[in-house]
């Protein structure tokens, strides 16, 4: 019987807890150094979202200009739970099964918006918060992007919070686009129609060249 081969698992590992650091590099230019740190890995590890020839010739993620504006204290408001959300991922891992865990009401850009936050059921509980907004399709990823996937790592400086208080800061700068974009091997739930955004977000990771 064939043995699986193990290599793989322990690079994902390592890349999962790679991404983790960048999000507790702190100091006025944590966002510089995220950004380039995030640059390295996508050229050099194995479990990068770039092929083996694409990292051969990249150089360099596409971002917008810092903006403090995208940075927002805010409280996590109850979310009506109502029937679980199943988002498709078009691909291998077919349909997953989000529960919403909260709601988020800001203004930005004059206008009122809200986003939900997600957990997945059956998996520890993490927090996931996908949206599109009125730069996907021509500045930014048609299908949307991340803002934090607590059970992968990407949260630490996108979202801060404190154990027992509902107040919480998030920060579009480091929103950033899911692996699907890079190549097609990859499959990615999007931003349901609830996360969708009536405003641009020049902040974070633009669209892939």
């Amino acid at each position: 019987m064939a043995k699986t081969p193990v290599q793989p698992y322990l690079d994902l590992a390592d890349w999962r807890r790679r991404v983790g650091d960048l999000y507790r590099i702190s100091g006025p230019d944590a966002l510089a150094r995220f950004r380039h740190a995030r640059d390295a890995l996508f050229r050099t590890h194995p479990q990068s979202p770039l092929n083996e020839e694409a990292r051969t010739r990249f150089k360099g993620l596409r971002y917008f200009d810092h903006d403090p504006t995208y940075r927002i204290r805010l409280r996590v408001e109850p979310a009506e739970a109502g029937d679980p959300l199943e988002i498709d991922t078009g691909g291998e891992d077919g349909v997953i099964i989000y529960r919403r865990a909260g709601r988020l009401r800001f203004r930005l850009g004059g206008q009122d918006c809200q986003l939900t936050i997600f957990s997945l059921v059956g998996y520890g509980g993490g927090l996931f918060l996908p949206f599109r907004d009125a730069t996907s399709g021509h500045e930014t990823y048609g299908g949307g992007r991340y803002l934090f996937d607590t059970v992968k790592n990407t949260d630490g400086l996108a979202l801060e919070l404190t154990a027992g208080s509902p107040d919480i800061t998030i920060d579009f700068n480091f929103a950033y686009n899911p692996s699907c974009v890079y190549d097609a091997r990859w499959a990615c739930p999007l931003a349901p129609r609830e996360n969708w955004l009536p405003v641009p977000v020049r902040a974070g990771e633009k669209l892939y060249p």
